[in-house]
C-alpha cells in the first residue's frame, strides 16, 4: 500500500493530537490499496470546521457549509471534512442540509460506491463496513445501499460508475447496471459542465469505448437519442494519443456519422467546451466527413495549409476511428518533418515581396498563396531566391 506523505499524516496526527478521530477515505484510499498513484488526499474527522481552522496555520473555507476545510501545506493542499450524514438532494446534485456527526458509519452510508467507502488511520486500522476492499479484489463497481437511492440524490454518479469502471477496468455490479438503465432520464437535470467533465474521463481513460454505453443507457438524456454506437469504432479511440482534443473529436464523429447530432462544433458548445476546442475538433470532424482524408504526402499538405495543424490532426484522429488505418501518423510524419505547407513557413515574406515593388493588397496575397500552392508540390523550391523569381512571373 502506498505511504502516507508527511505533510498528510502530520494532518492526521495533528488531529488525533488534539482529541479528535481521523481518518483517511474516499478515492486516496481505494488508490492506496490499488497500488495506483495518489494525486488528492481526503481526511474525514470528528472536529468540527471552526476546530479544524485552529488547529493549522493555513486554511481556506471551501466548503463550510458541508464542513470542508483545506487545509494548506508547503508539499499541497488537503481537504479535511467534518464527519456528516446528508439530507435531501433535491438539486440532485447536492444535500439541502448536512447534519455533523461523531459516526464514522454514518459518514461512510452516504457514499457513493463501496470503493470509496472505507476509510483507514495512521495506525492502518481499515474501516470497510460495505465489503468496499472486497469488490477491489472482484474489480466491481457496486453502490452503497440501494442504488436508486443513490442515483437519485446525485444523478452524475451514474457517469461516475461508467468512469470507474473505465479508468480501473472494473465490472458495474449488474444491480447497479440495472439501476443505472432506470434511471437514466434523471441525468436530463445535470448541468453541462458536470457531464462534460465526466465524459472527458471517460474518453481519457483506458477504455474509452464505455461512453458508448452512455449513450445507448440514455445517460446523455436531453443532449443525445438513446442509440447503440458502432462499438469496434470507439475501441479505436483507446489508440489515440491521450490527447483531449484528438478523443473529443473521435466521440464526435461517430456521434455525427450515426446521426446522432448535427454537428461537433454544436455539440461541443453546448457541453461548454473551450473555444478552441470547439474550433479545431468542428473543423476536423467537418472535414473527415465530407470524404475519405488524402493518403499522399502532397495531398495531407494541402489539408494542413486549408484548415492548419490542429484541425488537420482532430480530422486524422476522427478518420483513424471511422475507417481505421494511420492517417494520424501519417499527418504527425509531415508537421514534424518541417516540410512547408503554411505561407508562414515559405522562405519569403508579404515584406519582401512589398520591398520587390508589390503593393499590399489582395494580389499580394494570391501571389503568397500561389507560391505555396507550387512549394507543396515542390518543396525543394522553397528557397528566397528561387520564390522571388517566381513571384516576378506573371
Amino acid at each position: 500500500m502506498t505511504c502516507i506523505p508527511e505533510h498528510v499524516r502530520g494532518i492526521l496526527n495533528t488531529l488525533e493530537s488534539g482529541g479528535f478521530k481521523a481518518w483517511l477515505v474516499g478515492g486516496c484510499l481505494r488508490d492506496m490499496l490499488l497500488g495506483r498513484p495518489v494525486h488528492d488526499w481526503d481526511v474525514a474527522t470528528s472536529a468540527r470546521g471552526a476546530e479544524i481552522g485552529l488547529m493549522f496555520p493555513k486554511t481556506v473555507d471551501t466548503g463550510a457549509r458541508y464542513g470542508t476545510v483545506t487545509v494548506v501545506t508547503a508539499d499541497g493542499p488537503v481537504e479535511v471534512t467534518t464527519l456528516r450524514s446528508d439530507g435531501v438532494y433535491s438539486d440532485r446534485r447536492r444535500p439541502d442540509r448536512v447534519q455533523f456527526v461523531d459516526d464514522l458509519l454514518e459518514d461512510l452510508k452516504r457514499r457513493d460506491f463501496t470503493i470509496n467507502a472505507m476509510a483507514i488511520t495512521t495506525a492502518g486500522e481499515l474501516s470497510d463496513p460495505f465489503d468496499g476492499r472486497g469488490d477491489l479484489e472482484r474489480r466491481l463497481i457496486r453502490c452503497v445501499g440501494r442504488p436508486e437511492e443513490r442515483f437519485s440524490e446525485d444523478a452524475l454518479r451514474m457517469f461516475r460508475a461508467l468512469r470507474f469502471s473505465a479508468q480501473l477496468g472494473f465490472d458495474v455490479d449488474s444491480s447497479t447496471m440495472d439501476a443505472v438503465r432506470s434511471c437514466a432520464r434523471l441525468c436530463a437535470a445535470l448541468s453541462a459542465e458536470r457531464v462534460r467533465d465526466e465524459t472527458e474521463k471517460i474518453l481519457m481513460s483506458p477504455k474509452p469505448e464505455l461512453i458508448g454505453a452512455a449513450v445507448e443507457d440514455g445517460l446523455f438524456s436531453g443532449r443525445i437519442e438513446k442509440a447503440a454506437l458502432p462499438y469496434n469504432a470507439l475501441c479505436r479511440i483507446a489508440g489515440l494519443p491521450e490527447d483531449r482534443r484528438l478523443r473529443w473529436s473521435a466521440f464526435c464523429a461517430v456521434l455525427q456519422r450515426v446521426g446522432l447530432i448535427p454537428s461537433a462544433s454544436d455539440f461541443l458548445l453546448t457541453m461548454r467546451l473551450d473555444a478552441k476546442t470547439v474550433r479545431y475538433c468542428g473543423a476536423g470532424v467537418a472535414a473527415v466527413l465530407a470524404g475519405p482524408l488524402p493518403e499522399d504526402r502532397i495531398g495531407l499538405k494541402r489539408l494542413l495549409s486549408h484548415i492548419g495543424p490542429d484541425a488537420a490532426r482532430c480530422a486524422a484522429a476522427a478518420d483513424v476511428v471511422l475507417r481505421g488505418g494511420d492517417t494520424l501518423r501519417r499527418i504527425e510524419e509531415v508537421i514534424s518533418g518541417g516540410e512547408c505547407f503554411s505561407i508562414a513557413q515559405l522562405a519569403v515574406t508579404g515584406d519582401d515581396l512589398i520591398a520587390m515593388g508589390i503593393a499590399p493588397s489582395r494580389q499580394l496575397g494570391a501571389i503568397l498563396n500561389k507560391l505555396l500552392d507550387h512549394v507543396i508540390d515542390h518543396p525543394e523550391d522553397n528557397k528566397r531566391e528561387v520564390l522571388m523569381k517566381r513571384a516576378q512571373k506573371p
